[in-house]
């Protein structure tokens, strides 16, 4: 098995994506409060900025500003991931390798991340996050998806409320 390396910016800022393992269902939105809570959980232990985030049903889009110094995002999202899962029932179908680890199978075992380079970048990343449920036709307006981060970006006069109307978001990650 190869060893995917993360990278080891410290105090960087990055993008993600985490998907369910199953991703036929609608676990993450049905249980938004519980992953706020397991996200807010973490936060206050290891604090970091949430830039942008998009909860859909099978995945997750957010963009992670770490504190000077600090390169410990894979501990932040394992323990995302753990405390979400930990009282929901395992996944019907769960390999050995699973089992023995005590893993659930919700999610899959490994997730994006890019290192955000420059203003350019993040602004195209934060547009995808918040057009996201469009393109997955979950909604036809970006301000009708509840689990966005782009109402905070509206009450902060960022973004106007109709944005992304009929705007068309390049897809930067080729999804």
């Amino acid at each position: 098995m190869s060893r995917y390396r993360r990278a080891r910016i410290e105090g960087g800022t990055f993008f993600f994506t985490l998907t369910l393992a199953d991703r036929s269902g609608d676990l993450l939105v049905r249980h938004v409060d519980r992953l706020r809570l397991a996200y807010k959980f973490v936060v206050e232990r290891y604090p970091f900025e949430t830039m942008a985030i998009c909860i859909l049903p099978d995945h997750l889009h957010a963009i992670w500003s770490l504190p000077k110094g600090d390169r410990k995002f894979p501990l932040r999202w394992s323990l995302i991931k753990s405390k979400f899962s930990r009282e929901l029932p395992a996944a019907k179908m769960r390999s050995r390798s699973n089992i023995a680890k005590r893993d659930k199978a919700i999610w899959q075992r490994r997730y994006w991340e890019h290192a955000i380079r420059d203003d350019n970048d993040l602004a195209r990343h934060v547009d995808y996050i918040h057009f996201n449920p469009v393109k997955h036709q979950y909604v036809s307006q970006v301000r009708d998806w509840p689990h966005s981060s782009f109402h905070r970006y509206v009450e902060r006069g960022i973004l106007p409320p109709d944005w992304g109307g009929d705007v068309v978001v390049p897809d930067v990650l080729g999804e």
